[in-house]
């Protein structure tokens, strides 16, 4: 069933995407080189180190170190970031395509207006690149490339374990709602509970305990594009809960069946649910946007794929307009 009144109304949404796709690639890919976006400095260092011959040890996120160690050797610093911009960016293009088809530049911008999508173009880059080449496995038909394309994203970076972990646990058990119990579950638990469940994730040393410690101890968060603080983020647990709530409504409510979104929904719920328990750790952000870099697609799926309102090509409208301002306002008009 079409979602849209008319198809003629695809034309000008297409053309949109495309400006929009060619705009963000140039705007975020030749950035300078700046403080103001964090790692990125760091990075420049570590280019600048390889490309005068100093050597890396290629042993944390390997795949991420063997592509900078190659960058270096090819060209200069500029066209080490745009391709990483190129590599955050257009998998996320090529996940909208596979799965929204005509639909595609819909999901495409709310993907690009996500709250941390410039965060992690610009100071997280290599967790960025790992989960856009997560999505992008995930929207494969074939079995094996798609889990193939899933952990090679967990060697970009390896906080990626997390919804990584969750694609397998769904892959054996696709049901959101004993996954959406088990999110409303974390929440108790986590108020109760948040030191321990702390404590226990460092014990494990599922990543290296040295990144690990900042995130879950008390370090600066100057860089990480919005002003944090430690303790229980009710604020973030909201913005969460928007897509929980959406997910709730349109499969329990309005019975959408569709394998694919039941998916992408559990494994929000799965990958969520172990942020909300270390919910008061430092960086908490982080860990959040293992989950929040699927919300965009949570909410505007149902709309894409079966039309449930009268003028729903206004209601999308209206969806990508609300999630925008969200993003304008805790990332611009708060952070100023």
């Amino acid at each position: 069933m079409s979602t849209l009144e008319t198809k003629s109304s695809l034309r000008p949404g297409s053309a949109f995407g495309f400006v929009f796709l060619v705009y963000v690639l140039l705007f975020m890919g030749l950035r300078p080189i700046s403080y103001r976006f964090g790692d990125m400095l760091i990075y420049n260092i570590q280019f600048q180190n390889l490309k005068n011959g100093f050597g890396m040890t290629f042993k944390k996120d390997v795949v991420f170190e063997y592509f900078m160690y190659f960058m270096s050797r090819i060209g200069d610093v500029y066209l080490f970031f745009f391709t990483c911009c190129v590599l955050y960016v257009l998998p996320l293009y090529a996940f909208s395509k596979k799965i929204f088809q005509e639909y595609w530049a819909f999901a495409f911008v709310m993907l690009m207006i996500s709250f941390s999508f410039w965060s992690y173009g610009t100071n997280g880059i290599r967790n960025g690149i790992a989960t856009s080449i997560f999505l992008y496995g995930c929207s494969r038909s074939n079995r094996f490339l798609a889990i193939f394309i899933v952990i090679l994203s967990m060697y970009i970076h390896k906080s990626l374990i997390i919804p990584v972990a969750a694609y397998f646990i769904v892959m054996m058990y696709n049901n959101p709602k004993a996954y959406f119990y088990f999110w409303l579950a974390c929440i108790p638990l986590s108020l109760l509970l948040g030191g321990f469940f702390t404590n226990l994730f460092l014990s494990l040393g599922i990543v290296e305990q040295d990144r690990v410690t900042v995130y879950l101890d008390d370090f600066n968060q100057a860089s990480e594009g919005v002003k944090l603080k430690v303790g229980f983020r009710w604020d973030f647990l909201l913005y969460s809960a928007v897509g929980v709530f959406v997910g709730w409504y349109f499969v329990f409510k309005k019975k959408f069946e569709d394998k694919f979104y039941h998916r992408i929904l559990s494994m929000y719920l799965i990958a969520n649910a172990f942020w909300v328990i270390v919910i008061k750790a430092n960086y908490s952000n982080r860990f959040a946007y293992l989950s929040w870099f699927m919300l965009g697609i949570v909410i505007i799926y149902p709309f894409l794929k079966v039309k449930y309102f009268t003028n729903q090509n206004r209601i999308i409208a209206a969806v990508c307009i609300a999630y925008f301002t969200f993003t304008y306002l805790l990332e611009i008009v708060l952070i100023s």
